[in-house]
């Protein structure tokens, strides 16, 4: 707009100074040539008259464009304000109201087939399935309650289910009902019936079954370096059956050795007050392996039992690999009062095409651990038994593996003459 103006005026000072020396010019020139000239001059005045009122114009649009945009960019700052004030208030009342923000589902399915080879008895062969699911709620962000079923009957360490009976309807029960407090720094507070976070040497079931959920109170703290888990919990609360309470505790740490390994060991303490007391799952006569006196069917001991464990963890060849012990003694008998276990693993099936393999050596003698909490599967459960544990497994998809797993086991220890046990067990698994 600028040029335009300063064109303008030099052609209109260039018309003036033509007009100035006209006269002199016209004593040379003839009224004809005269008149073209004027009418020329008229033309070009009015073209600049013409050219000064667009230029208004345009300049007036100008100043209107300007006042529109200025006037588009508050109303477009202002709606965005609203916009924003309104998806922080819905968001605020999804977060108050959804129960998918506080609430999850979470399970397993297992289908496994499962054969015997014992020892003067006949071979044999069953199908079974186990499953589990949980609904979890967070109730505060520092309070999570969980309800939780499950497959089998009221084994307080196996939730698998016998198919058969003509295709009969199985049981479901609770295995699950708790609550965990994480308010406390490194720390969290169970109360209910959990699972069991008390740490497994490689996650064998020297001391308690998998599926053992304690019923009662406890703490878990891990600061990274060092660990302490403690429980108490009911093997019988009700005074009218014999009541029994037990308590367990752990201590530990995690350190790294040199830049390929990592150590994780402690030692644990764990309590149970059994001596005269009768048998707290099963018949009158079902201790699992512990002794008892066969007149009153009552324990004979307490289950004072000092563990020690360590786990080491590496990689080999690009695979995650562990070797671990464990070792459990009983401070309240003379005799049969020790158990340990010591394997290794390699590998490990979480995604597809990935696999692992595994292999335990254990032996449990009688009154080494209480029997009734320790693995269902080896020698038949509970305790007085050895042998060799073989485990293999492959994932087919991402939470969907094929494992086996191969007992080589003597039970009946004590007996001085054990008896062969074998056990085969082929699993799909699936998680989700």
């Amino acid at each position: 707009m600028a040029s335009h103006r300063r064109f303008t005026t030099q052609l209109r000072t260039l018309v003036c100074t033509f007009l100035l020396v006209l006269p002199i010019v016209s004593q040379a020139a003839s009224d004809e040539e005269l008149a073209t000239m004027r009418a020329q001059m008229q033309a070009l005045s009015e073209r600049l008259d013409r050219l000064e009122a667009e230029n208004r114009e345009l300049a007036s649009a100008n100043a209107e464009m300007v006042r529109t945009s200025e006037q588009t960019a508050l109303a477009v700052t202002q709606v965005s304000a609203q916009t924003e004030a309104v998806a922080a208030e819905v968001k605020s009342q999804a977060e108050k109201t959804s129960w998918t923000d506080t609430m999850r589902w979470q399970g397993d399915f297992r289908y496994r087939y499962e054969s015997f080879d014992i020892q003067g008895k006949p071979n044999r062969n069953r199908e079974r399935v186990r499953a589990r699911a949980a609904l979890v709620a967070d109730v505060t962000p520092a309070i999570e309650v969980g309800l939780g079923l499950a497959s089998g009957g009221d084994d307080p360490v196996s939730s698998n289910q016998t198919l058969g009976g003509g295709g009969s309807t199985k049981d479901l029960r609770l295995d699950l009902a708790y609550f965990k407090w994480s308010g406390l720094a490194n720390a969290d507070i169970y109360g209910g019936k959990f699972k069991n976070y008390i740490h497994k040497s490689g996650k064998n079931a020297l001391l308690w079954d998998g599926d053992w959920r304690p019923e009662g109170t406890g703490f878990a703290w891990n600061n990274g370096m060092f660990f302490a888990n403690g429980l108490g919990t009911w093997i019988e609360s009700d005074t009218k059956k014999g009541q029994s309470f037990a308590y367990l505790t752990q201590a530990g740490f995690k350190v790294p050795l040199g830049k390929v390994a990592k150590l994780t060991a402690g030692l644990g303490y764990h309590n149970f007050n059994t001596q005269g007391s009768g048998s707290f799952f099963g018949d009158d006569n079902d201790f699992f392996g512990n002794s008892f006196d066969p007149v009153n069917n009552t324990y004979l001991y307490n289950y004072e039992e000092i563990e020690l464990f360590a786990d080491i963890g590496f990689d080999l060849f690009d695979h995650p690999a562990q070797v671990f012990g464990n070792y459990v003694e009983n401070q309240a008998v003379d005799k049969y009062g020790t158990a340990y276990a010591y394997g290794v693993k390699y590998g490990k099936a979480r995604n597809k095409g990935q696999w692992a393999f595994g292999y335990v050596y254990q032996k449990l003698e009688a009154d080494a651990v209480f029997g009734l909490l320790t693995d269902s599967d080896f020698g038949g459960g509970g305790t007085d038994s050895k042998g060799h544990i073989f485990k293999g497994s492959y994932a087919i998809a991402k939470n969907f593996n094929a494992k086996f797993t191969y007992f080589i086991n003597k039970a009946g220890l004590k007996s001085g003459a054990p008896i062969d046990f074998k056990r085969l067990q082929l699993d799909l698994s699936f998680k989700y």
